[in-house]
């Protein structure tokens, strides 16, 4: 029997091993792929990726002065025993074990994470606006959640008008830039709801730190090249397949061609029997796919999201804290997630002493759409001006300031919009019955599995579908053949969404209840309501 003849399996014809496979994008997705494939024996594959560099938002940058700036605030937790092998081989132990240390700042002050769990710090007034409408959100005559119509609707019964007023709302705003009331509930898991409203009252009359340690209370980052140094040593494995600076210009479904500019300018066709892509789904369909019917076109045309602007503060001065990140939920600074960079690894710095006690990085996130316009231009100093009323710099520390940084995204957050599921549920089967495998961030659009693991295992698992018949797990779609005999997709929530913390929501009516959810983009009001991760 010839070996790479292609079988029939459970989910769909095989692709033979000798298959001809593009890949787009030498970011986690492409990288998980392409790994998995060398390991599977196939070596007929190419990595096509954009930028001058591998890794994608996960990419790091080294500025001129010596510090290591990552695009966002990766920290590395992971679901997946795979994904922790491929760590442990290409990182050994050039790691750092860090404590996990996050924090609220509002009303002049660091409330410890989890917010609701520690409203006591608020002032009195506010801490009993928070308490009085988290107990009338939880009352047995109340609105339930399950009924919200989209996730405004959610934090307003979950929280409670004080907690919604104070964080939910303003902070969910500022992380994905577009009104609660445009995004759907689903993303979030309808398990997340379950607060502990007497913990929260015992902790304010008690006086109680109580600061909802979880299990994964550590992390691992990279101990020098920031997050990036994971992925750049991945790409450097498949160095000889990969093809930097190459973009792709057009896709021929019908033919099996895509066309690419390459490094030198030139055009280039390749033939293809299959093509894995982690590029914006919205722009695949709409740009690239030439022949993309019209309600293709259309359903992923419509899929929001939201820009990023990336600002780095390098200071010369040893670092005052052991902070890892902070939420900003007011209006007096323009981010919402600052994170000590520096206390990663404090080869971050140019100092390599192995000490921060010298320099001190500040890495801040400031989101951007229609909805909340940011300007290029004065970003960099909108953020020192915000980390000055934010109690982050203090007066007379911009002397110290001896680098900044500025690195903008135009795709940051794939929004869980309320159309966001029927719009891939048209989108992603057609491109699969043409060959095309539309994975990771953004071209899955799933912001509840698109942290890095998770986004690497998507490359991972479409690849053991196509050459094992294996289901995927992470991207929680299920196929299933309609009336028309069309294939039709449906939405579950994957067992592995959500990162960080594993915390157990336990309620009277089901005590065994266990929760989790991506972090800074529900809130760190979350709590013991659920784990909290950022990515």
């Amino acid at each position: 029997m010839d070996e790479n003849a292609p079988t029939t399996g459970p989910h769909g014809q095989l692709l033979p091993r000798d298959a001809r496979v593009l890949i787009i994008g030498a970011g986690p997705t492409g990288l998980g792929a392409a790994w998995r494939l060398r390991e599977l024996g196939c070596e007929n594959f190419t990595i096509l990726e954009a930028n001058p560099y591998a890794g994608g938002l996960a990419h790091s940058f080294i500025d001129d002065t010596g510090f290591t700036w990552d695009i966002g605030g990766h920290v590395m937790f992971s679901h997946y025993e795979y994904y922790d092998k491929v760590f442990d081989e290409v990182m050994g132990d050039d790691f750092a074990l860090n404590d996990r240390e996050s924090w609220v700042r509002m009303r002049d002050t660091w409330v410890p994470y989890p917010f609701q769990n520690n409203i006591r710090y608020l002032p009195p007034k506010d801490a009993a606006d928070c308490l009085v409408g988290l107990i009338k959100a939880q009352a047995a005559d109340a609105p339930s959640f399950r009924d919200a119509a989209n996730f405004g609707e959610f934090i307003d019964r979950v929280f409670g008008e004080g907690i919604a007023r104070l964080f939910m709302r303003p902070y969910n705003f500022k992380v994905w830039a577009h009104p609660p009331e445009m995004m759907n509930k689903h993303w979030i898991g309808e398990r997340v709801a379950v607060i502990d409203v007497e913990r929260a009252v015992r902790n304010v009359v008690e006086g109680k730190d109580d600061f909802g340690w979880g299990p994964n209370n550590q992390f691992k980052f990279p101990l020098r090249g920031g997050t990036g140094e994971f992925y750049h040593r991945i790409a450097e494995r498949l160095k000889d397949r990969l093809r930097l600076s190459t973009t792709v210009e057009r896709i021929d479904a019908a033919r099996k061609v895509a066309t690419v500019r390459t490094a030198d300018g030139k055009m280039e066709e390749l033939p293809y029997d299959a093509i894995i892509s982690a590029m914006p789904l919205d722009v695949l369909c709409t740009k690239i796919v030439s022949d993309a019917p019209q309600n293709v076109r259309e359903a992923a045309g419509g899929l929001m999201h939201s820009a990023g602007h990336m600002v780095g503060i390098g200071l010369k001065r040893p670092c005052p804290s052991t902070k890892s990140w902070m939420y900003f939920p007011e209006g007096n600074c323009p981010f919402y997630r600052v994170t000590y960079l520096s206390n990663y690894s404090p080869y971050m710095t140019p100092n390599q002493t192995g000490a921060n006690d010298t320099h001190y990085s500040l890495l801040c996130e400031t989101s951007a759409s229609g909805h909340k316009p940011v300007d290029p231009a004065t970003v960099v100093q909108d953020t020192i001006a915000g980390l000055e009323n934010a109690g982050l710099l203090e007066p007379g520390e911009r002397d110290d300031i001896v680098s900044t940084w500025h690195h903008a995204v135009e795709y940051s957050y794939p929004t869980p919009s309320v159309d966001r599921d029927d719009r891939l549920s048209v989108a992603v089967p057609w491109l699969e019955a043409q060959a095309i495998y539309s994975r990771g961030r953004f071209g899955m659009w799933k912001y509840e599995v698109a942290n890095t693991d998770h986004t690497l295992m998507q490359g991972v698992e479409v690849v053991d579908r196509l050459m094992l018949g294996e289901p995927e797990h992470t991207i929680g779609i299920v196929y299933k053949v309609t009336e028309d005999g069309r294939e039709a997709a449906g939405h579950d929530r994957p067992s592995v969404a959500g990162s960080g913390e594993k915390r157990l929501a336990k309620s009277a009516a089901n005590p065994d209840t266990s929760s989790d959810v991506a972090e800074a983009e529900l809130g760190a009001a979350l709590g013991s309501a659920g784990s909290v991760k950022h990515e």
